[in-house]
């Protein structure tokens, strides 16, 4: 069960929610929203059936949430959300481009590679400074001398960035010049990580583990949504699946469930999913054509030299047909591309907010 509050619902409104459900003997978790709060009922359905929470200031609507996922479900938002990071939007009226190297390497490598996303019209970089790799030998990434140089990078271009943490020791660390926190594919199930993520409070971008399922995905979102950060895009990052020929199988077919069962904002991995370069503009197609918010792609000035993944990114030549794929699938899905919106900015970087 989940009580929503309308817009303008007070802290004090909210607080005589939560207190009501507190002396029946049931649990109260509070998620803020933009424009709406959001408390969720843990408990015997039986201790609350006598409140009436119907009736408290500030109560807009109470509903009986039967998936297992209350915060996250599109029975407790109907209206899809969207996600802000920074000036740039996530959400289900356009697409979103998201894009940069896949692994901070050098100060150089890096400026290129940002500058290549921006030049393909992304609005949000990305970029890898902590990185779990399947080999303890390979490249794991700078740490935060990686982050200090990323956080320069898109300052300098103007952009919000977004990078992965990778244990909950380091969430401080990401969040103070983050302006997007990821979990990867690998930590999907990493429930201390999602939670003191949630505690962040900044945007996270969650990405699908390679043998999870669409529930458990989403139930992982639950987590970071239980610590009342609803700012949570949904990344199907590509599954594990007896064929070989690429990296991973994207699952186009997640999408549109996904959406369907939550009002989080959906998008695509089609550089991890896919593996190969020539691989990842189909796969784009693909993921527009069946609704996807989003793309999250790599790109690199010589992948030839990557340390990271350099079969998959994405070089130069490619930013023109890059930038007009999307604009053209996004049309033809009747959206347009997302652009920052500098009208929106509220005061310092990464105060961002979700929208119900």
């Amino acid at each position: 069960m989940v009580v929503v509050m309308r817009g303008g619902a007070s802290d004090a409104d909210v607080t005589k929610v939560v207190k009501a459900i507190s002396e029946v003997g049931g649990d109260a978790f509070v998620s803020r929203g933009k424009n709406q709060t959001i408390i969720g009922l843990v408990g015997d359905l039986a201790q609350f059936t006598e409140l009436p929470l119907h009736a408290f200031p500030g109560v807009e609507d109470v509903i009986r949430v039967s998936k297992p996922y209350k915060l996250v479900s599109t029975e407790t938002h109907p209206r899809p959300s969207t996600v802000w990071v920074g000036d740039s939007s996530i959400g289900r009226d356009t697409v979103t481009l998201i894009a940069g190297p896949c692994a901070v390497e050098t100060e150089e490598q890096t400026e290129q590679g940002c500058r290549m996303a921006k030049e393909a019209g992304a609005t949000i970089l990305r970029g890898g400074a902590y990185k779990p790799r399947t080999s303890p030998y390979a490249f794991q990434g700078l740490g935060e001398p990686g982050l200090d140089i990323l956080h320069g990078v898109s300052r300098d271009l103007d952009l919000p960035f977004v990078t992965e943490v990778v244990t909950p020791a380091d969430v401080d660390t990401v969040a103070a010049k983050a302006d997007m926190l990821q979990v990867g594919a690998r930590n999907m199930q990493n429930f201390q990580l999602l939670k003191e993520v949630g505690m962040a409070g900044k945007p996270v971008l969650l990405k699908r583990g390679l043998t999870a399922t669409i529930d458990e995905w989403i139930m992982a979102a639950e987590y970071i949504a239980h610590t009342g950060n609803l700012q949570v895009v949904l990344c199907e990052r590509g599954i594990r699946t007896y064929e070989p020929m690429t990296r991973n199988t994207l699952d186009v077919s997640a999408v549109p469930v996904a959406q369907s069962l939550t009002h989080l904002p959906v998008i695509i991995d089609p550089s991890h999913s896919g593996g190969k370069r020539e691989l990842v503009l189909p796969l784009i197609r693909a993921g527009i054509a069946v609704g996807a918010d989003g793309l999250i792609v790599d790109v690199h000035p010589k992948p030839e030299a990557a340390l990271c993944d350099g079969p998959q990114a994405l070089v130069r030549d490619d930013l023109l047909q890059l930038r007009e794929t999307v604009q053209r699938f996004a049309g033809a899905a009747g959206r347009e591309v997302a652009t920052v919106d500098r009208q929106r900015r509220e005061g310092a970087w990464g105060r961002s907010a979700a929208t119900a």
